[in-house]
């Protein structure tokens, strides 16, 4: 059973553009994402889901420079962007995280897949009710899953955003919700404005370069620097519609 992540990533993202490759303690926030997701235990390959578009030339460099597989879609479809990646991997399972994640902890996504595997689920996220901080999004689902999405998803929300078909059919999917034991859906981890990279980069700053260290770390340098939480406290998350 072939468990590959996908991650979707772009550089036209409308609040920061090129904000996957932006420098981040020596290396892009994209090769941040691959580097920790490759310290899963669980995961067989990575592979990058990108556009056919020209200024998207510089991930695929990126990934050759990287030896990471990509694969080239449909800008504004993402569902199939990700179906064709997914097949073209050959995945039997997907593990779908974005690449405004530099600080997705590889133990959190390893849960979620557990989870996945052991609950008879068709879908497993620690998104659907949050305890998590965003920017450790993981969802995990089957191949099966993700064809029947695909097939069935009409709406170009839907079609942009991969997996909102499957969550809003509970009748027609089994999901699993994937929660901590304490609440730290407050904290925002996420890359999606000029404050919250200052962010991330005042994070990396604080640990060795190379250190793939865990979320756990990251709250106790909250704790002890909690100014370093107000650099993008006050940044609105984007509504999928």
């Amino acid at each position: 059973m072939k468990v590959v992540a996908i991650v979707q990533a772009r550089m036209g993202s409308t609040r920061l553009p090129g904000k996957v490759l932006q420098d981040l303690s020596g290396k892009s926030v994209l090769g941040r994402v691959v580097e920790r997701l490759h310290k899963s235990r669980l995961i067989n390959d990575v592979v990058i889901a990108t556009t056919n578009l020209s200024k998207d030339d510089l991930i695929v460099e990126e990934c050759r420079r990287s030896s990471v597989s990509f694969f080239r879609g449909s800008e504004t479809d993402v569902l199939d962007r990700y179906f064709q990646a997914a097949r073209t991997s050959r995945a039997d399972i997907v593990v779908r995280v974005t690449s405004d994640c530099p600080l997705i902890d590889p133990g959190i996504t390893d849960e979620t897949i557990e989870a996945f595997l052991h609950g008879e689920a068709d879908y497993a996220a620690n998104t659907l009710a949050r305890t998590y901080p965003r920017g450790l999004d993981t969802e995990v689902f089957s191949m099966a899953t993700l064809q029947r999405a695909w097939h069935g998803a009409r709406q170009d929300y839907e079609r942009e955003h991969v997996t909102p078909y499957i969550i809003e059919h509970p009748a027609e999917f089994r999901l699993l919700s994937v929660t901590g034991d304490c609440d730290f859906s407050t904290y925002r981890w996420t890359l999606d404005t000029s404050e919250d990279l200052a962010f991330v980069r005042s994070v990396y700053s604080r640990f060795a370069s190379g250190n793939v260290f865990s979320w756990r770390e990251v709250l106790e340098l909250l704790e002890r620097e909690p100014e370093l939480a107000t650099l993008n406290h006050g940044v609105v998350q984007k509504a999928i519609r």
